[in-house]
């Protein structure tokens, strides 16, 4: 994998693009992928500190800090839900205009449900003239989701509880939709994507906005559902 590509880079943090597929970190049950966290710290030649994750199939945003300081003060900022998290991402089937999916989720090795909340609202529609099942079209959603926590994939998890899931989740979505979107667009990723993060800047106290540019893919699937305006 050639160089990361970086948002933003200061004194004290750094945000990088992350490509789809790729792990923030080592995990029990992948240690010997490749990891941006290692990938990044070669690339700066210095320690960096995770202070938020993005699943492996999401691409987008994802922060480090520099310093220990740093990453506990951005930490806190996360845990205190003041920070802004932007995604967009293309479901099965027309959304509500707007909504909140307020729905407690387990966390991994846990049978407790912990609070879950994310906010959306529908940007886009789109319908294809294809049988999809017993549906004589295939109906999709371009929507722009906003979680107020952070729970293990959250968005998808939410999106399939409200029988809107996100096209191209293999775990967790609608298989025939996934392969209708393989087969006519040739896109094979889970189309969920972490636009921006807007927060308190923890050295200066400014606000700080950090977006990553729509990744090619979902530019050509856009252009081809007639949602050129958003990309």
């Amino acid at each position: 994998m050639g160089l990361l590509r970086i948002l933003y880079q200061d004194e004290t943090l750094v945000a990088i693009d992350k490509p789809c597929g790729l792990l923030v970190h080592r995990t029990r049950i992948a240690r010997d992928h490749t990891v941006a966290l290692q990938l990044l710290r070669d690339q700066l030649g210095r320690f960096v500190y995770p202070v938020h994750r993005l699943d492996r199939p999401t691409s987008g945003v994802l922060l480090f800090a520099l310093e220990p300081e740093t990453a506990s003060r951005l930490g806190a900022q996360f845990s205190a839900r003041e920070v802004t998290k932007t995604y967009l991402g293309v479901v099965r089937g027309f959304t509500e205009e707007q909504g909140v999916i307020d729905y407690p989720l387990r966390e991994q090795d846990s049978d407790a449900r912990q609070e879950a909340v994310t906010e959306y609202r529908r940007l886009a529609t789109a319908e294809l003239a294809e049988p999809v099942g017993p549906n004589p079209s295939a109906r999709c959603s371009l929507v722009e989701a906003h979680p107020q926590t952070g729970r293990m994939h959250q968005i998808r998890r939410h999106f399939k509880h409200v029988a809107h899931p996100v096209i191209g989740d293999t775990q967790y979505g609608d298989g025939r939709h996934n392969r209708l979107f393989r087969d006519r667009f040739n896109c094979y990723r889970l189309l969920l994507f972490a636009q921006g993060l807007a927060l308190k800047h923890p050295a200066t106290g400014n606000d700080l906005l950090i977006r990553a540019p729509l990744p090619e893919e979902m530019a050509s699937l856009f252009e081809q559902l007639g949602w050129g305006s958003f990309t």
